[in-house]
């Protein structure tokens, strides 16, 4: 008996541990996303949307039918001679009958929860951008200090063949160069100078209240769940599925409303009269019913096939985020891998760069082996910094389509 609690123990505290939100530390804390994200025009359109569904489903569940009140006054002349004021009142007021009036419930109910999973899918949505979009100023922040890194050595260059022009050890054409090579490194550091302010720009202009922290970008890290495993959390917490399956709901419910709609609902009323000079007073009820034909029937027909539209429209979406939840796994495996080759040509390339500027500036070695190493040593960086920041976005986007960070976990 201990033997199984302890296994049972096993498989479970697992999964609770999978199941607790871990924001990879380059993020914004997730209260203070959370902030952020609820403040997003996408979301408060969601916001007020549901909102709206409340009153649309009450509404159905109400239904228009309402209570109707009518007179009618007439004179009767009489052959004997002499007239008759007469009049008729009636109230009357269609009925739901057939279990119509708890479909209407139950298609008011559905409406709101597709509104619910609309407001839950656009706050995933306004994650995702949120991360690819902090993640890209994190990247350019990163690319302008390596620029910067760059322009420093590159001035270096040129003054090393500066010096070593004084002394007759270097043509006017390695001066030339050095400095063009100086040049270019300085126009790349302006481009990137450019490029965090544009990040800049498009993070505060989607998420205008997030406090903008710069954060150092984490190292990509191994997926901490197998294939299997992340495709079926994130099919679990997909509200874009929701939203199917409350779809399918309500087309399903419209089907049955419209398959009890073929037995017409009557208007039921009471009315009272005067008539013959006010000595005869009428007190009846009235029962009006439709009688249905091919349109109820085509209705009902039309019905049971936008339900099998709506059904055949979940499994595509099924299949959909499944398939793009596999790539995704797949972009982070194999962007980690690239990553960690190319750091490792990085940090040989700058190595390298480096032992061939002290070398040059010790009269070893000719300036375009520099410029070749200098402009190795780039390319590396950013191969390198490019394959990090595919590796973490794509683990972010695991982590969002999980609900594991960011607050997603709390809905």
């Amino acid at each position: 008996m201990k033997y199984w609690i302890t296994l049972g123990w096993a498989l479970v505290l697992p999964l609770q541990a999978v199941a607790q939100p871990v924001t990879p530390s380059d993020l914004p804390p997730a209260e203070l996303a959370r902030a952020a994200i609820e403040q997003e025009p996408s979301v408060l359109k969601a916001r007020h949307a549901l909102e709206a569904a409340g009153h649309t489903g009450r509404k159905i569940a109400a239904s228009p039918y309402e209570w109707s009140v009518g007179i009618d006054g007439q004179r009767r002349r009489y052959d004997t001679g002499g007239n008759s004021n007469e009049w008729t009142a009636r109230i009357e007021r269609p009925i739901r009958i057939g279990g119509k009036a708890e479909l209407d419930q139950g298609l008011g109910d559905t409406t709101e929860q597709i509104a619910r999973a609309e407001l839950a899918e656009a706050r995933h949505e306004a994650a995702r951008a949120l991360a690819d979009l902090w993640i890209d100023w994190l990247a350019a922040i990163q690319a302008r200090e390596l620029a910067k890194e760059q322009l420093g050595f590159a001035e270096a260059s040129a003054s090393a063949v500066a010096g070593r022009r004084r002394a007759g050890d270097a043509s006017l054409l390695d001066l030339n160069a050095a400095q063009a090579d100086a040049a270019e490194a300085r126009r790349q550091f302006d481009a990137t100078q450019a490029q965090e302010a544009k990040t800049v720009l498009r993070l505060r202009s989607r998420f205008p209240s997030l406090v903008m922290e710069p954060r150092p970008l984490s190292e990509p890290v191994e997926l901490e769940l197998n294939e299997a495993q992340w495709r079926e959390r994130v099919l679990a917490e997909s509200d874009t599925l929701r939203i199917m399956q409350a779809s399918l709901k309500r087309a399903e419910l419209t089907a049955e409303r419209a398959r009890a709609d073929r037995i017409p609902d009557p208007t039921v009323g009471i009315f009272t009269a005067s008539e013959a000079r006010r000595s005869e007073r009428i007190v009846g009820i009235s029962v009006s019913i439709p009688l249905g034909g091919t349109y109820r029937k085509e209705t009902m027909l039309e019905a049971l096939k936008q339900a099998d539209v709506a059904r055949a429209e979940l499994e595509r979406q099924r299949k959909e985020i499944d398939l793009a939840t596999a790539e995704t796994i797949n972009d982070a495996s194999t962007a980690l891998r690239r990553w960690r080759l190319a750091e490792q040509s990085a940090q040989m390339a700058h190595e390298n760069a480096k032992l061939g500027q002290r070398g040059y500036g010790l009269g070893e070695g000719d300036l375009q082996s520099l410029l070749l190493l200098r402009r190795q040593s780039v390319d590396a960086a950013g191969a390198s910094l490019s394959s990090r920041i595919e590796a973490l976005k794509a683990r972010n986007r695991l982590l969002i389509d999980a609900h594991l960070i960011l607050g997603l976990a709390d809905e």
